[in-house]
């Protein structure tokens, strides 16, 4: 989905240019078909054996390869170079995690990078951490984040809202792409807090889907009544009423969700995951919180609470007072969610950028 609206100016700039998608898991696969209405094609990436990928790229036969963030393959990198094929590393990021791997490593990674000719990096330092593995100097260029230039703030909240029987004055708080860990700290902090917001509803979003019963079974220990997304259509009186706590049964509906409203909590943070988008959310101006983990988004992060644009908390008691304290005070609310949409708002351009470097390969 970030690499979208990249797509997007490619196809304006050269539609006679054919733009086919890989992805390697299913939900990816199923959300590219459903999404990127622009590309050509949709197709699994080949696994990384030499006789497959040798055989991928000949029946292909591709112009370009463009490869997202860390997607590093060498023996797909290896038949490249042997063909000729020009590789282009795009909205490139190395996690904290990721660099102190790869260090252990560096004397075949560094070979690895010889076979990209651009490294589009998000940062000054996934670049500097780039250039420390072995990625020659010159070809790093500093671009930013392609998931500013993706968010497109286009639903309609109150729509959604009467779909999801939530009354327009009832106090929302969502906790998005959640981990193992994570539903117990903020079922905790619900509970308090709904002693003094009796009306507050929680949208729980799971990162995987696959601990649905998991996560349902934790439900039912702490007594809390909810019912799941895709089951709200044939209920009377939809959310409202019915439960407290809405399970959110999709993929790749998450995102939209947040034009709800309310408070949003952004999962895999307090847990040591390095946390999720925290972009989405500030599209719609929503109040973000987030736990210390937040490697994997760590300049944005710091940027975000540098702006005030979001808040920081480390364990359930603090995320039960930051949630009564917000609930409690509108404007300070609001002001968060504010500076998260202008700080979004003034850091767009990177997939223009981007197509402009590729227009030399093209």
């Amino acid at each position: 989905m970030a690499a979208a609206p990249l797509v997007l100016l490619l196809k304006r700039r050269r539609p006679e240019v054919r733009v086919l998608v890989t992805t390697v898991t299913d939900a990816g696969n199923r959300v590219a078909n459903e999404k990127l209405s622009q590309v050509d094609t949709v197709l699994y990436f080949p696994l990384d054996f030499p006789g497959t990928v040798k055989r991928a790229l000949e029946a292909i036969r591709p112009r370009l390869v463009l490869l997202t963030e860390t997607e590093l393959w060498p023996n797909f990198l290896r038949a490249c170079a042997r063909q000729r094929i020009p590789v282009v590393l795009i909205n490139g990021r190395l996690s904290h995690r990721s660099f102190r791997w790869y260090r252990l490593v560096k004397p075949f990674f560094r070979k690895v990078l010889q076979g990209i000719e651009l490294f589009c990096m998000q940062s000054e330092l996934d670049a500097e951490r780039i250039v420390a593995l072995g990625a020659p100097l010159g070809k790093v260029r500093v671009l930013g984040n392609l998931k500013f230039d993706a968010l497109a703030s286009s639903i309609d909240g109150t729509g959604l809202r009467e779909e999801f029987g939530l009354q327009e004055d009832f106090p929302l708080f969502i906790a998005g792409s959640t981990h193992r860990g994570e539903e117990e700290t903020v079922l905790h902090a619900f509970s308090r807090v709904k002693a003094s917001f009796p009306h507050l509803v929680l949208i729980l979003a799971p990162r995987h889907l696959e601990r649905l019963p998991e996560v349902e079974n934790l439900l039912k220990d702490r007594g809390f009544p909810f019912i799941r997304r895709t089951q709200l259509a044939g209920v009377k009186g939809k959310g409202q009423g019915v439960a407290s706590v809405i399970l959110l049964d999709t993929m790749g509906e998450l995102q939209q969700l947040y034009a709800l409203g309310g408070i949003v909590f952004v999962g895999g943070s307090l847990v040591p995951v390095g946390g999720h988008n925290i972009l989405e959310p500030a599209q719609y101006s929503r109040t973000i919180l987030f736990g210390p983990h937040m490697e994997n988004l760590a300049e944005i992060s710091e940027l975000f609470l540098a702006r005030g644009a979001a808040v920081r908390i480390k364990d359930r008691e603090e995320l039960s007072l930051k949630l009564l304290e917000l609930l409690g005070n509108p404007n300070l609310a609001m002001s968060l969610g504010q500076a998260a949409f202008s700080l979004v708002a003034s850091h767009g351009g990177a997939a223009a950028k981007t197509a402009a470097l590729l227009e030399a390969y093209l």
